[in-house]
């Protein structure tokens, strides 16, 4: 048993509900092979604001997926950071948003759990040991192994401090795994980080929950609420652990949140519904509440924003 197995979303998906998905579903009609655009889709790009990034200003940039680089109040953070290229599901349909090599110096390394499409050591290994890590709670030997030195372990609730950073890990319905026998031994999350500039908030992986509401509350006023919209089909195995673009429209609502920043699409082919359906459908819902154009964030990999409320 897990040390947060109590914490972790229900029903947990195992090797049976995997072969579901991927073999006797298939061969019972029961839904096909990933759907794919009638047009081949490519995520859009654009160069980054070199300028404005290594100026130190207040800006967000998405690397692609989870990843973004946050400035605030001259403190840099890297939050869920992944670089890496890898065969199989981590085969990235487009290059990161700005090169490992021309990353400014970092002063915040905040990962929201330990699967790999958000904790990734080759990435890790290359940040080195210059910047403070902050993790859940159990993640602690895994950095020390890829070479941090500082490290912050945090629960549910519980904050620290880099620089102008006040970081604070929140609740996500999601769970953890590393290895077969690891399950839930490690804690995840999201984070709300406050600046000079005003509050963002990552929700790392996770599904729908009532707990939005009360983020919100507790966090007064959000900015910036980067919020993922894709890897959601087949509905029967994502939902407990993925949002789809209605839930995190939903979520945006319970937040009360400024503005909404997609993430979590386009970077990697990793469930059914096809690369450009999440932004197409969020899009939809966005018009079809009548919410502000300005307010939707659906950035380019490797689009930067600057920060002021």
């Amino acid at each position: 048993m897990g040390r947060f197995d109590h914490l972790a979303t229900r029903p947990a998906r195992g090797p049976a509900d995997i072969l579901r998905w991927k073999v006797l579903d298939p061969l019972t009609g029961k839904h096909g092979k990933p759907r794919r655009d009638a047009e081949p889709f490519v995520t859009p790009t654009r160069p980054w604001s070199r300028d404005l990034v290594l100026s130190g200003a207040p800006s967000l940039t998405w690397i692609g997926h989870a990843s973004f680089l946050l400035s605030m109040g001259g403190t840099r953070a890297l939050l869920d950071p992944v670089w890496r290229d890898a065969p199989g599901p981590l085969r990235r349909l487009v290059p990161p948003g700005i090169p490992l090599a021309d990353l400014p110096s970092i002063d915040a390394v905040l990962l929201t759990h330990n699967h790999r499409d958000h904790f990734d050591t080759w990435t890790l290994e290359r940040l080195g040991a210059t910047p403070v890590y902050v993790a859940p709670l159990g993640h602690a030997a895994l950095l020390r192994s890829v070479g941090a030195t500082k490290i912050v372990e945090l629960d549910w609730w519980q904050s620290a401090t880099v620089g102008s950073l006040e970081i604070t890990l929140v609740p996500a319905r999601h769970w953890s795994m590393r290895a077969p026998w690891d399950r839930n031994d490690a804690l995840w999350g999201g984070y709300l980080v406050r600046g000079p500039e005003g509050t963002a908030y990552h929700s790392g992986d996770t599904a729908f929950f009532d707990d939005f509401a009360r983020i919100g509350e507790r966090a007064g006023t959000i900015d910036w609420a980067m919020l993922p919209i894709g890897a959601y089909e087949p509905r029967w195995f994502m939902k407990p652990q993925h949002m789809n673009p209605d839930d995190a429209v939903e979520a945006y609502h319970l937040l009360g949140a400024r503005n909404f920043v997609a993430m979590h699409w386009g970077t990697y082919q990793l469930t059914d519904e096809p690369p450009g359906e999440p932004p197409a459908r969020t899009r939809a819902l966005w018009a079809e509440r009548k919410l502000p154009e300005a307010s939707l964030w659906l950035l380019d990999v490797g689009e930067t924003r600057a920060l002021g409320r």
